[in-house]
């Protein structure tokens, strides 16, 4: 007689993941996408306030404003950050990177993928400073 796949599995608790340094970050890299959510409701939110007129517009930017919703998209910067840092730090280890026959260091694409993210900020900051001029 066949055995059902709750019997050939041991039964695992529900914080199973929290007893392994390795699982409680993948968990947290993975829990990054709930602040980043709110982050790009908030932008759809302002493209239809925009597409709505004056009025909505100056009232999404007052909610934009209120310290629980800079709260939360100061989190959600943090949440990117961590999350950008863990994907440059396995980057390597999952696309190795060889230049003339020879593997780039890891070191050297990490440090590459962080001066692309100073480059693009950069280039925003500058774009929305000439734009406020």
């Amino acid at each position: 007689m066949e055995k059902s796949s709750s019997q050939r599995l041991p039964s695992l608790k529900r914080n199973w993941w929290l007893k392994h340094g390795f699982f409680k970050r993948y968990m947290l890299r993975e829990a990054t996408v709930v602040p980043l959510v709110f982050f790009i409701l908030c932008l759809l939110a302002g493209v239809f306030a925009l597409l709505q007129g004056p009025a909505s517009w100056q009232g999404w930017v007052a909610f934009m404003g209120s310290p629980l919703v800079l709260l939360l998209n100061a989190l959600a910067l943090v949440a990117s950050l961590y999350h950008a840092a863990t994907f440059f730090v396995l980057f390597p280890r999952v696309m190795p990177l060889r230049v003339a026959g020879r593997s780039v260091p890891a070191g050297a694409i990490v440090a590459g993928q962080w001066a692309g993210v100073v480059a693009v900020a950069v280039v925003l900051f500058w774009l929305l400073g000439r734009g406020g001029a």
